[in-house]
């Protein structure tokens, strides 16, 4: 064959898979058998293998494939990706409703409304009619690059008949069956499983193996068409329709809505479809139907007004309360838990939950045996709501808070409202120091979640925080466990030596100094530079830093002074950890804004408000929540609203967000 025959061929094989593909996976329906399409695909792989440069990134070929990733991209939004706000029942929608038409000065609005998909968001970018990258929500501004672990979901068109450029958003989501068949797999392998839809899609759109992203059966739904005006299409409704001219796969029960009462029909009536679906849903989305008007209702500090989330109530269960256990933290405070009979509620099987603390269960009137109510708090967190009275038979026993630690058994203290192990040698307080030291806002050791740091401390292969770095003299034992392999162990012990070039920052997070949080920990770091330094700092000149008051300075200086402690970070540095801030800082102390106590408040356009914060604190400012007489400077954005009143009223200098970039461009030069 020659290569003009065979290029040919390419493009015939390509657009006969993606056609079967689309048929298969978004219509559900299929022309043709499985081993036809497997002779084509097959077909398509040998003439790419005989002729490399006919190899496309899109190819069908290449949905799944590809080497595994060592991180994930960050890449900012060509357009904020805003959350929406949410509302929560009648009153409200007609609330939000009366004021879409009061703003548009008319009687009647005419809506979309659609299913909110319980999954992540994504958006994708398309250009002469290809597939070009996904990208996750992230903050808003800025998302991780999923490209590789999205392309493997069948039913995304990697070429469209559409050659300008545009984006589509919409949510990434494992269906109900698939989540079923991937706890089965993962119950037998051992590993931990999924608690529901949502975070089985979250999980595996971010594990940086894109073939374990093909093996989770995801889809998804698209529901935006970012830039539609500027295809020349005005109508929402008219947008979705289009993508599904172009392929992707929208959610058919939208539908076309005027007025609150169709709204509050259309919650009720997909309320009652709920359990049915073959996917998670958490409520509404209405959405005005006229694009043109998106600019006349604009923005809120955060939000669109445009777009509105109706959030189903929380699903309410009974079960019966077996038991109260007690659960010791790193810095050893004692938590109440509730042993429940195992029920579902929200998607996932609920057998435990938080008391919080002794007041919490006589506050509710808790009795062991109790038939209690449960929901899920914003349907995530498992909450009791209390005991149902008229369900006692007499058999109920009181609970009491034992006087000593269940695991160490030394005595309790109580501090205000909270009981304490005090014992620094309690194995409990071990664990859960090791969990948080190992954990990815610390030092982000890939593979040493909580349950392998409960069995190697079973075991007897850890003891202590530096215990971490000598796992690989236990290498041989690891791998007689079940679950472990040649292969996993030497990924742990990779992932573990790389954690000993992190920042000074994560260091100091993870050693778990009380009252020295992520942020704390970072401004500690770029003050002193190195571990060794803050070690040094007397509690005088700790309180000279924004941020750091007398009782996190007092934390601070007794960490260091404990023999203990100074022990542990002695090892730390032999096994070769880094102690050293490796940020940059470009501090400039005639910056506008250097030692400046500054408040953000209103819509920030170029920076979210979190990246416009380090950006400043980067440069000597102290960015503070509210506007007081300390405060120097207000940026305000659009939709400002009490901290500006305050701020005017109290003659504070404020500044808009463009005036604040020129102010930082003489900073940074940028």
């Amino acid at each position: 064959m020659t290569y003009i025959e065979a290029e040919k061929r390419v493009q015939e094989l390509t657009a006969l898979l993606e056609k079967y593909n689309y048929e298969y996976y978004v219509l559900n329906q299929s022309t043709v058998s499985d081993q036809e399409f497997d002779r084509l695909m097959e077909e398509l792989k040998k003439l790419e293998e005989e002729f490399p440069s006919l190899k496309k990134k899109n190819s069908p070929t290449q949905r799944v494939g590809g080497e595994v990733q060592s991180e994930f991209k960050k890449i900012p939004h060509k357009r904020l990706m805003l959350s929406l706000a949410d509302i929560f029942n009648e009153d409200e929608i007609r609330d939000w409703d009366k004021r879409i038409r009061s703003l548009l000065h008319v009687d009647e609005v005419e809506y979309v409304g659609e299913l909110k998909i319980d999954g992540l968001g994504m958006s994708l970018i398309y250009e002469n009619g290809e597939f070009q990258y996904a990208v996750t929500r992230g903050d808003g501004v800025m998302g991780e690059d999923v490209t590789a672990n999205v392309k493997t979901i069948p039913s995304i068109p990697m070429h469209v008949n559409e050659l300008r450029p545009f984006e589509v958003r919409g949510e990434v989501y494992m269906p109900k069956a698939s989540l079923e068949a991937t706890n089965i797999q993962r119950r037998l392998s051992g590993e931990t499983e999924f608690a529901n839809c949502r975070n089985a899609a979250a999980g595996s759109i971010r594990n940086l193996d894109p073939k374990v992203a093909a093996s989770r059966k995801l889809d998804a739904f698209w529901y935006y068409l970012v830039n539609a005006r500027e295809l020349d299409i005005h109508v929402h409704s008219d947008a979705l329709d289009y993508l599904d001219k172009l392929g992707f796969r929208t959610n058919k029960e939208r539908r076309i809505l005027r007025g609150p009462d169709e709204l509050i029909a259309y919650v009720e009536e997909m309320g009652k479809k709920r359990p049915s679906l073959g996917y998670d849903i958490d409520g509404i989305v209405f959405k005005v139907n006229n694009l043109n008007e998106y600019d006349t209702l604009g923005y809120t500090a955060k939000v669109p007004r445009w777009a509105i989330a109706y959030k189903f109530p929380p699903e309410e269960v009974t079960t019966k309360l077996l038991d109260i256990v007690l659960s010791i933290g790193r810095t050893g405070r004692v938590t109440p838990n509730a042993i429940l009979a195992p029920v579902r509620v929200a998607g996932s099987t609920v057998q435990r939950a938080t008391l919080n603390n002794e007041d919490f269960i006589k506050d509710k009137g808790l009795m062991i045996g109790d038939i209690v109510a449960l929901h899920k708090a914003a349907d995530v967190i498992p909450e009791v709501i209390g005991p149902i009275l008229s369900r006692r038979d007499g058999t109920q026993t009181k609970w009491v808070m034992p006087s000593n630690c269940p695991v160490c058994g030394h005595s309790l203290s109580k501090v205000k409202n909270m009981h304490y192990c005090l014992n620094p040698e309690c194995n409990s307080r071990k664990i859960e120091k090791m969990i948080h030291f190992a954990s990815r806002n610390a030092m982000d050791i890939d593979g040493m979640g909580e349950s392998v740091i409960e069995e190697f401390f079973t075991e007897g292969f850890l003891r202590d925080i530096p215990d971490i770095y000598h796992l690989s003299d236990h290498a041989s034992e690891i791998k007689e466990l079940d679950g472990w392999s040649d292969k996993s162990m030497n990924s742990l012990l990779d992932a573990i030596e790389a954690s000993k070039k992190q920042s000074m920052e994560r260091l100091l997070f993870g050693i778990g100094i009380k009252e020295v949080g992520e942020k704390m920990a970072k401004v500690l770091s770029k003050r002193y530079k190195n571990l060794d330094e803050l070690a040094k700092a007397s509690e005088e000149e700790l309180l000279k830093i924004p941020d750091v008051g007398p009782v996190a300075a007092k934390s601070i200086v007794d960490f260091f002074k404990d023999d203990k402690n100074k022990e542990e970070i002695e090892l730390l540095r032999q096994d070769g950890l880094n102690f050293d801030y490796l940020g940059t800082d470009t501090i400039d102390v005639n910056s506008f804004f250097y030692g400046k106590t500054i408040v953000l408040t209103g819509t920030l356009t170029h920076y979210s408000r979190q990246e416009m914060t380090d950006i400043l604190e980067g440069i000597g400012a102290h960015c503070a929540g509210s506007v007081s007489k300390k405060t120097d400077l207000v940026i305000a954005g659009p939709g400002a609203g009490s901290k500006l009143d305050k701020a005017n009223e109290l003659g504070i200098e404020v500044i808009d967000e463009d005036k604040a970039l020129d102010y930082l461009a003489r900073t940074t030069g940028k």
